[in-house]
This record gives structure tokens, C-alpha cells and sequence, in this order.
């Protein structure tokens, strides 16, 4: 960190000295550790907002080894928008698996029907694209940066990681209103310079971001809004993935699908070989009603389908 932002970042977070002088030397730093550290990504060589809107759900909390191929696989199955809007939401969950928070699939789902429904172009302004289903501010951000090279606040955790490390360095429990106004203040306006435009700013961000969490301590965890991950494997949101992977798998039978008993018998199973106890029938009929109610699965006579 530069002499600069170092005397000014002992006064943080009380309310830090953040003078023009030294928000200026932090971009320069940020911009020449982006050159740097600059990733070619697959999702880098498009301006396709329907594209990068993909690529920013998948990341959420997701590797960016496990996108890379995931991401090219989604879009050879549903290449525009439109296409997502018009397939099957079991095939939309199907294509999902391994990615994480089915939640995200079916918010796909719904929200591309509702740009088919307009006409089929996304948005460009914030509000629209945050009136739709699953996008948040910091997607509507990138969305808008990404393809459109548009000025926002894009704050996720590589990017928050950057402002924790460099201008809070001491701080701890810092909020995300401390960070929105300096987010805000350090994205370059307009795109007239192409090597510091929002798109190339907020990549410079995210990949010396991400270097700085693979070589430090993480910064993130100093954020108020950090929260440690729990844990996945024995959890409810584990239970509820499993008996979405069940029912899919019984897609292809002849009764599209599988009844209570077979649901049961085959998470019990599921449950006996990672050595926990087997699910009650209670627990599965609260988890099929709980999933039903969110649009996942639908009761067709005495047969469960998504």
C-alpha cells in the first residue's frame, strides 16, 4: 500500500481522510495491479448482457473453476434469453445441479420470462433490472458494467476485499454503508477511456481481489456483513438439494416422476451411506410441501415430479 493511503488509512473508520488525493492513488494502485493480475475469462470476451447475467449468478459463491465450462455448457442449451424463457424449469434445474442454491435457477427461469414477455431484450437501467426476479444491486452492477460499460456500485466480495485491504486496514466489522459512497466515488463515470472505463475498473477490482484472498488473510471476514459459510453437508438446504437430484433422476421413468414411498426410501438410503440418520417420513413430506410452495415440485395423483 502506498505511503499515501497508509498515513490515511490509521484514521479509519471513524471517518477517514478519504481526500481526493488519496482515493486517486488508490485507483492508480488498483489499476496497476489489474494489469497485473488481469484474468482472461470466457465471460470477458462478450458484451452479451443475457451472457454475463449468467456468469454473474454462477459466481455468486461459486468457484471460478467450476464456472468455466459450466457457464459455455448453459449457453449452448439456452443461448439467448428467450430460449431460457421458453424451456422447462425442471430442464433449467437440471442444467443447475452442482452450481449451488437451486433457488437461483428457478429466479433464472422466471426472471427470463418475464424479458421474453417484454420483448425480449435486458434491461439497461438499474431499476429494470433489479425489478426482476433474483437480480440484487450488486448483479444489476455488473450486468450494467460488464455489458453495457455503465457506472454502479458493484460491491461483492472481491471487490469488497480491495477497500477492506487498502483503506481499512486495521478496521474491523467495517459496513457496507462505509464502502457504498468510496465504491461509488472510485468508478470512472463514462467509458471514454477504454483502459479505465467501469468495465476495466471493476475486472482490476476483482482479480487483485481475488489474488489478495488467495495470499492474505482474507479481508472479507473484517466486513460486517461476513458471514462463515455453514455448513452444507448434513443440513436442511443439504436435504432439500438431494431430494431435487432424487426427483430429477426420475424424470425420464414413465410416470415423470416417483412416489412418496420411493422419495423416502431412496433419501433414507442417501442419508445411511454419508453415515447420518435416515430421514422419518415426517421430515419428507414437510420437505416436498416446503419445496412445493416455492415452485420446485407439483403432486400429480400419487406421484412426486419437479
Amino acid at each position: 500500500m502506498t505511503a499515501a493511503l497508509e498515513s490515511d488509512a490509521e484514521n479509519v473508520f471513524g471517518k477517514p481522510q478519504q481526500d481526493e488525493r488519496n482515493l486517486a492513488a488508490f485507483r492508480e494502485r488498483v489499476l496497476e495491479q489489474g494489469r497485473a493480475l488481469y484474468r482472461d475469462l470466457p465471460w470477458r470476451r462478450t458484451r452479451d448482457p443475457y451472457a454475463i447475467w449468467i456468469s454473474e449468478v454462477m459466481l455468486q459463491q461459486t468457484q471460478v473453476s467450476r464456472v468455466d465450462g459450466r457457464w459455455q455448457r448453459w449457453l449452448d442449451r439456452f443461448p439467448t434469453v428467450d430460449a431460457l424463457a421458453a424451456a422447462d424449469s425442471a430442464d433449467v434445474l437440471e442444467e443447475w445441479q452442482g452450481l449451488g442454491y437451486n433457488r437461483r435457477a428457478l429466479a433464472l427461469s422466471r426472471a427470463a420470462r418475464a424479458v421474453s414477455a417484454s420483448g425480449g431484450q435486458m434491461p439497461v437501467e438499474e431499476p429494470a433490472l433489479r425489478a426482476l426476479p433474483g437480480i440484487g444491486a450488486a448483479t444489476a452492477a455488473g450486468i450494467r458494467a460488464f455489458a453495457y460499460d455503465l457506472p454502479g456500485v458493484y460491491l461483492e466480495t472481491n471487490v469488497r476485499t480491495v477497500f477492506l485491504h487498502e483503506l481499512y486496514p486495521a478496521a474491523e466489522g467495517v459496513p457496507d454503508a462505509e464502502l457504498v459512497p468510496l465504491v461509488r466515488k472510485t468508478c470512472p463515470k463514462d467509458a471514454s477511456n477504454p483502459q479505465d472505463d467501469p468495465r476495466s475498473w471493476y475486472y482490476a477490482l476483482l482479480d487483485y481481489g481475488a489474488h489478495l484472498k488467495a495470499t492474505v488473510p482474507n479481508p472479507s471476514r473484517r466486513s460486517r456483513s461476513h458471514a462463515r459459510q455453514s455448513r452444507f453437508e448434513g443440513s436442511h438446504r443439504q436435504k432439500r438439494a438431494e431430494l431435487v437430484r432424487v426427483l430429477l433422476a426420475h424424470r425420464s421413468e414413465p410416470a415423470g416422476g416417483a412416489s412418496f414411498d420411493v422419495l423416502l426410501e431412496e433419501l433414507c438410503n442417501e442419508e445411511l451411506a454419508a453415515g447420518r440418520n435416515p430421514l422419518t417420513a415426517s421430515e419428507v413430506a414437510d420437505l416436498l410441501a416446503e419445496l412445493s410452495a416455492e415452485g420446485f415440485c407439483y403432486k400429480a395423483g400419487n406421484i412426486w415430479r419437479v
